[in-house]
């Protein structure tokens, strides 16, 4: 869809014009405060709408009432006037005459962000042009969810290799148990062992008080041998008893060297620091390594963001071979797009608006003039071949097939 006829009245500086442009480049020239701009402004004006008026405040000529635009579009015919007061009324008419209940929506749909002013997009800052090619390419994948979450993973495992970090070294004894040994328990053991001692030194002092009874018996039965009947019950007992002095001395166990157990005492601190310090080690050493492994997992996880958005961009489709975008802004053949040349960012700007506008297929270009005749035949090659409309102002009058326009007419 092309405009097929150009009506203006009243329009900016305009008085009265009406262009049938060339399909594919009409240029308007004329000096400078004759109009040229006026022209392209209201065909802005006609189609934008809400967004238009913002940029252009006062549509109607100074000194009238009313300003007016017609464009037709072959399939549509556009019909928008202004008061003094800045309000307007639209009409769109379809090639039969029926009129849409809804006109701005119609022409919204057919309007792109840039179709009429394709080198907007090299004016641009850097992200907004990696945000306007991503509304050209069909990914799929959600590149800003995707940046979001790596972000986030990249962060935290930033602070994951710093705890690793500080860590530092980790030196552990394996030779060393992992349990203390308990001072109370030694404790237990020496009381245990100087109890059991205390009964065999009992038993002891009951054999040898024993033994000596015995020994007097037997010395009073040999010097008192008439008393022998009298005593020999005596000595009958005193054997009784010595006889179970022998099976309790027998039974006893050897005595406890309660010198280790000291000694143990006395070096059990130190051994249990050393215990403490080296399970401490085992401690650091476990978390160090669970931190190497979330470490690694979030790296794997990175790597696998990469590796999605690689692939989405591998089979994504530019509008021009050559571009792309990382996560500064966009690229052309590798590098930053404000680092291409002046001819490569036109032609990459227009190709761009071109995708943007499908349907309605016309591109304005204000301040033409700072285009060289280089860049003016790139652009024309470039419209005719994908079969766009470009109105673009010049200075002057020299370009072939300009409609020059002075004092807001049609020169003759």
């Amino acid at each position: 869809m092309k405009i097929i006829k150009f009506e203006a009245e009243n329009v900016k500086r305009l008085k009265a014009v009406t262009i049938t442009p060339d399909p594919d480049v009409q240029v308007v020239g004329g000096r400078n405060a004759q109009g040229k701009t006026s022209v392209l402004d209201a065909i802005w004006l006609a189609l934008g709408g809400g967004k238009a008026s913002k940029t252009i405040t006062r549509p109607v000529r100074d000194g009238q009432d009313h300003a007016t635009v017609v464009l037709d579009l072959g399939d549509l015919k556009v019909t928008r006037t202004w008061n003094t007061q800045g309000r307007s009324t639209l009409r769109v008419e379809a090639a039969d005459g029926a009129r849409y209940t809804s006109p701005q929506a119609i022409l919204d749909r057919l309007v792109g962000a840039m179709s009429l002013d394709p080198l907007a997009f090299t004016r641009l800052p850097a992200r907004q042009q990696r945000e306007a090619l991503l509304d050209l390419v069909d990914l799929d994948v959600d590149l800003d969810a995707l940046e979001t979450e790596r972000a986030a993973l990249y962060t935290e495992r930033t602070e994951v290799g710093r705890a690793g970090k500080a860590l530092g070294d980790i030196v552990v004894d394996d030779t060393l148990p992992a349990e203390e040994t308990s001072m109370q328990r030694l404790i237990a053991d020496l009381h245990d062992a100087q109890e059991h001692n205390d009964r065999i030194e009992q038993v002891r002092r009951e054999y040898s008080a024993t033994c000596d009874r015995f020994e007097a018996a037997a010395k009073r039965v040999e010097d008192l041998r008439h008393r022998l009947e009298s005593l020999e019950a005596d000595l009958a007992a005193a054997r009784q008893q010595k006889e179970r002095a022998d099976a309790a001395l027998a039974a006893s166990n050897a005595p406890i060297d309660t010198g280790a157990i000291e000694a143990r005492m006395r070096t059990v601190e130190t051994e249990n620091a050393k215990i403490r310090a080296n399970n401490a080690a085992r401690d650091r050493a476990a978390e160090a390594e669970a931190l190497r492994s979330q470490y690694q997992d979030l790296t794997s996880r990175i790597t696998a963001i990469d590796d999605r958005k690689a692939r989405a961009l591998a089979s994504a489709r530019f509008p021009v071979d050559g571009l792309g975008f990382d996560d500064a802004g966009v690229t052309y053949r590798g590098v930053s797009f404000s680092q291409a040349s002046g001819a490569e960012q036109i032609r990459v700007s227009v190709a761009m608006a071109m995708a943007l506008n499908p349907r309605l297929r016309v591109l304005r270009i204000m301040d033409g003039s700072l285009l060289d005749a280089e860049a003016m035949d790139a652009i024309r090659t470039q419209v005719a071949d994908a079969d766009f409309q470009l109105w673009i102002e010049r200075v002057g009058d020299a370009d072939d097939g300009a409609v020059v326009i002075e004092d807001g007419q049609v020169a003759q």
